[in-house]
């Protein structure tokens, strides 16, 4: 089983007596650090019919062999749609495929109601929790206050104070640690990662998400934005038309990030995202105002609520490296 190395001693620690386990657990966390593989671990050992001795499920049961094919019949994981495979019970409304909509918890009380297929435990994993739209996190609720004998629901959150507090009070909390930087490079080295280190250091240290983003083009598309905004004739139009297959998310992600070690170099000499730049941003911060660039830094910061969904993803596109454009270079008065 899939047991991240930094997360092992608080799964064991869980495991030690799984019949004082509460009803619910509320796993939070930073996004990134393998909370879902934990939620996922932690499930498939209350599954296991042959667990090890600390409690680990032991991966060779037929348990354990239908939650790795997906089919064990008393587990249920709820993701939105983008997350997991699109089914009839999640629904087909488009609108709601960046949140958990209602019908999927609606239908909990079917699978809940009746008694296990094996005789032990049924479990429940939602992730992020904070993905629940308004009428599914009420109706969610409805089963969080009054628990079936025999279920456990194992609630995945990155921002947990996005959650209503009648959830949160139902739930026992468990904050997932973050791994050491030592802990988490030595992981992505193991996973064969092109480079762990400036993965590391554009996620904050978040070794799954260093790990999703760690391609050849990921890191050239990079580098070329990178490049385009330190030129001293910096185009914007031209460089929108360059990076234009670019996905949306990943260029309001490297401004933000560019933007907050421009800030950062400005007042501490730091850079927390891009150290592989270090020369070009020095030479920006040295030239921008800093008023400016805060304005521009929480603009870039607001647009991650609408990243996903642009109007006009070019036209979106086009005016962030405008308005970039202007804080490097502002027009004469």
């Amino acid at each position: 089983m899939n047991v991240l190395p930094w997360h092992i001693p608080e799964l064991e620690r869980l495991l030690t007596d799984k019949s004082r386990l509460p009803h619910a657990l509320l796993l939070r966390g930073r996004e990134g650090i393998g909370k879902m593989v934990f939620a996922r671990a932690l499930a498939q050992a209350l599954l296991c019919e042959s667990p090890e001795p600390s409690g680990i499920a032991c991966g060779l049961c037929a348990a354990c062999h239908w939650f790795e094919a997906g089919s064990h019949p008393d587990y249920r994981q709820i993701e939105p749609e983008h997350l997991a495979e699109p089914s009839e019970e999640q629904g087909s409304d488009k609108k709601s495929g960046l949140h958990i909509a209602i019908e999927p918890i609606r239908a909990l009380p079917d699978f809940i109601g009746i008694s296990s297929h094996r005789g032990g435990l049924k479990v429940v994993v939602i992730h992020p929790a904070e993905s629940l739209n308004v009428n599914a996190a009420n109706a969610l609720l409805k089963s969080l206050e009054e628990p079936p004998a025999q279920t456990v629901f194992l609630l995945v959150s990155h921002r947990p104070n996005s959650l209503l507090p009648t959830i949160k009070s139902r739930c026992q909390h468990i904050a997932l640690p973050a791994p050491t930087h030592q802990a988490a490079l030595a992981w992505l080295k193991t996973q064969g990662s092109v480079n762990p280190e400036l993965g590391l250091a554009q996620t904050g240290n978040s070794p799954l998400a260093a790990l999703q983003i760690d391609t050849e083009e990921y890191w050239q598309l990079r580098g070329a934005f990178l490049k385009g905004i330190a030129r001293p004739d910096f185009d914007p139009l031209a460089l929108a038309e360059q990076l234009r297959d670019t996905p949306v998310p990943h260029l309001v992600n490297w401004l933000q990030k560019w933007s907050y070690d421009l800030i950062s170099h400005k007042y501490l000499g730091e850079l927390r995202y891009n150290p592989d730049h270090q020369a070009a941003l020095a030479a920006t911060a040295a030239q921008v105002d800093a008023l400016a660039a805060m304005r521009f830094h929480r603009d870039v910061v607001r647009l991650q609520r609408i990243v996903n969904h642009p109007l006009n993803a070019r036209l979106f596109i086009e005016r962030l490296l405008i308005e970039c454009a202007e804080l490097v270079h502002p027009p004469v008065a």
